[in-house]
């Protein structure tokens, strides 16, 4: 290797490892950015497709419920754009009959009580909530789970031929609330 090659070769490594430095430094100083990556979960419920979309955020060693998810708040219930649930038939939730269409997925988290809010909005920002949209709000389970969950996970279960689940887990908590699909 002849000396403008080295010197090239030196100056490269010299340089990525500037740029480690000063980007490590940069995190510790300001924090770094977590990201929430896009998901989603669908079924088939009594032949009909019940499918959600949503940003999953993740623990990264922060507290959640209480803590990032603030008790007493109107959640977007997962990160970035309003979480959208999209069905093709209707839907009792609770008290709630749902007209087949999309809507947009809200809570109000407490530490003992979840309500889930099923807005008629959607693609709103996180931040974005508009309670004169709401379509309605019913009352779901809460459950503590063994294990903690590290990114927030959304399931829908089907339990008969036209009975499901919608479950929102993170950290230790499970928000639950059964569903008919209507024929």
């Amino acid at each position: 290797m002849n000396i403008k090659t080295r010197t090239l070769v030196i100056g490269a490594v010299a340089v990525v490892g500037i740029v480690a430095v000063v980007t490590r430094a940069s995190h510790l100083q300001f924090g770094s950015r977590y990201t929430s990556p896009q998901a989603n979960v669908a079924a088939t419920i009594a032949g009909k497709q019940i499918s959600i979309e949503y940003y999953a955020p993740s623990m990264h060693a922060r507290k959640i419920m209480g803590g990032l998810v603030p008790f007493g708040e109107v959640w977007c219930t997962g990160a970035n754009w309003a979480t959208k649930i999209t069905t093709e038939g209707n839907l009792e939730m609770g008290g709630l009959k749902l007209p087949a269409g999309s809507y947009s997925i809200w809570t109000l988290p407490n530490q003992n009580e979840w309500t889930l809010i099923i807005n008629k909005q959607t693609g709103q920002f996180h931040l974005n909530y508009d309670s004169s949209r709401d379509f309605g709000r019913t009352k779901m389970n809460l459950k503590k789970l063994a294990a903690p969950v590290e990114t927030f996970t959304i399931e829908l279960r089907s339990d008969t031929s036209n009975k499901g689940t919608l479950a929102l887990l993170w950290e230790t908590t499970e928000a639950s609330i059964p569903f008919t699909v209507v024929q």
